[in-house]
């Protein structure tokens, strides 16, 4: 009994000596701190409240978890609300995703696309797929692509090896294509087998040379691989408009500095623009140069703003004749995302997709270029919704980053710029990678694919047509700001080809 005493006694001693010495240790970080706090000079708030200054930042960095996880309503969140994550995570997962008691969605601000249900809905014994679009009908390798939705531009740098290896898996499983992004192309993007689609950005990585211009042999090189089908010409993108391309040089690994073909370690920074191009003409002949270098469908990707330029391409297209047009122009919206961009450009600059997609369709059919140039939507497109919407405005494909990134587990943790995501989709520490199965996140990124397919087929056959490719501006409305709703073929109603191209059609079909 003594010696339990004894012992409980010196263990409570040892205690005691160890809050004493923990309560001192404060103490003295607390007078550190102070010291520090008002000896500085660089933080007002600091100096003049030192130690409980600090707080406010500790508050501010939680806020934002706080918000997302208990303060904001369903469909408050930016970029991407709850409500759309969830769709996304349930349909991925595979898991119901059908909702009861209501909608808790506003369809009464202006903008909100509303699609008309016909009083005779298609039966599902008349319901068919999407049929095959083709791309690029006079090049050597034409591609027919059927999926509606794709993965758009993310690079290998931006996303992780293990994220960038579930895509290309998940791509194969659903039948989709895959954008390399400006990054240039790697193992783990052919990894998977699936259809690649080949971007080059305004820094030529993964086919420049040493000056950083077009090497002919490097993009051979790349084309030589079967699965790449499209090149694909960055000259914006929507977070970013008039800004090159920026991976923070903690995410530069030795790996993707030999893909990129520049230093390991260092910030890379893309130009504002590619040189070559600094007109129409010198666009075209890009685009037919990188066409007649690797025999593929090639196009560009831009962010509507000034649009001028465009009547000016489609003349000088008809000048040139039909087939020096670009093989398909992809449209991305001012809200696109991306793992670094300037805030005023992320914010204030270019023009959404809804206003910019029927522009470019309008202006392409008015120059009876329509069905020479295929167009694809980007730009926050994640659900059926957002894609029946983007076809009924003459898209005919749609691709998504942001998308097929919260099929892989993203959150939105708005840390794709720190090499810290929490779930290893932008993050090349591999501790933070060991999470993402690449296995088991195909099977999401294939399920994310069928959903989109299923749910615009749902909103097609209640408006009465056998398939999604099927719909027009006349099954869609547009809310006003009097609360009146307005058919899209009425806000944009399809222009008539311009007579004097309609003799050139008209022999191009001929032949």
């Amino acid at each position: 009994m003594t010696f339990l005493t004894e012992i409980t006694g010196q263990g409570l001693s040892f205690l005691s000596s160890l809050f004493i010495f923990m309560v001192g240790l404060f103490i003295l970080l607390v007078i550190l701190a102070f010291i520090k706090d008002v000896s500085q000079t660089k933080d007002a708030i600091r100096h003049n409240y030192p130690v409980i200054g600090r707080f406010r930042y500790i508050f501010s960095t939680l806020g934002e978890f706080f918000r997302q996880y208990f303060f904001a309503m369903d469909r408050e969140e930016m970029p991407f609300n709850r409500a759309e994550r969830e769709w996304v995570y349930k349909s991925s997962s595979g898991a119901d995703n059908t909702i009861a008691f209501g909608s808790t969605k506003n369809i009464s601000p202006p903008g909100t696309p509303l699609f008309v249900n016909c009083p005779f809905p298609t039966l599902d014994e008349h319901a068919t797929t999407s049929p095959p679009v083709c791309i690029g009908p006079y090049c050597d390798e034409p591609y027919h692509a059927s999926s509606l939705l794709n993965i758009s531009g993310m690079s290998y740098g931006a996303l992780s090896k293990p994220a960038v290896r579930a895509l290309s898996k998940g791509a194969k499983l659903a039948g989709c294509w895959m954008n390399t992004g400006e990054g240039g192309l790697s193992s783990h993007h052919l990894e998977g087998g699936c259809d690649i689609v080949f971007q080059i950005g305004t820094a030529k990585y993964g086919v420049r040379n040493a000056e950083g211009k077009l090497d002919d042999d490097k993009l051979r090189e790349v084309a030589a691989h079967p699965a790449v089908k499209m090149f694909e010409i960055k000259m914006s993108q929507g977070a970013k408009p008039g800004k090159g391309g920026i991976l923070p040089g903690v995410k530069v690994t030795p790996e993707i500095a030999r893909i990129r073909g520049i230093e390991p370690g260092r910030d890379s920074i893309s130009p504002n623009r590619h040189p070559e191009i600094g007109n129409i003409n010198e666009l075209l002949e890009f685009v037919d140069h990188v066409r007649k270098t690797t025999g593929k469908p090639t196009g560009f990707k831009t962010v509507i703003g000034a649009y001028g330029w465009l009547n000016q391409m489609c003349e000088e297209i008809q000048r040139r004749g039909i087939e020096s047009a670009p093989d398909f122009i992809t449209i991305d919206s001012c809200d696109g995302g991306t793992g670094a961009a300037p805030m005023p450009l992320m914010d204030d600059v270019g023009l959404t997709i809804k206003e910019a997609l029927p522009m470019v369709v309008d202006i392409l059919s008015l120059y009876g270029l329509r069905e020479r140039i295929r167009v694809i939507a980007s730009g926050k497109l994640i659900t059926p919704s957002g894609v029946a919407w983007a076809l009924s405005s003459g898209a005919d494909f749609v691709t998504s980053a942001r998308g097929f990134m919260f099929s892989l587990g993203c959150i939105q943790a708005l840390k794709c710029n720190k090499n810290t995501c929490p779930t290893g989709i932008t993050t090349h520490n591999k501790h933070l990678q060991q999470g993402l199965d690449p296995q088991e996140k195909a099977k999401r990124v294939k399920n994310f694919v069928d959903k989109i397919h299923y749910g615009a087929g749902l909103i097609a056959h209640s408006c009465g047509v056998s398939h999604p490719r099927e719909l027009t501006r006349y099954h869609c409305r547009i809310v006003q700001s009097d609360g009146k709703s307005v058919p899209l073929d009425i806000l944009y109603p399809e222009p008539e080809i311009l007579p004097e191209y309609r003799t050139t059609l008209s022999d191009e079909s001929t032949e």
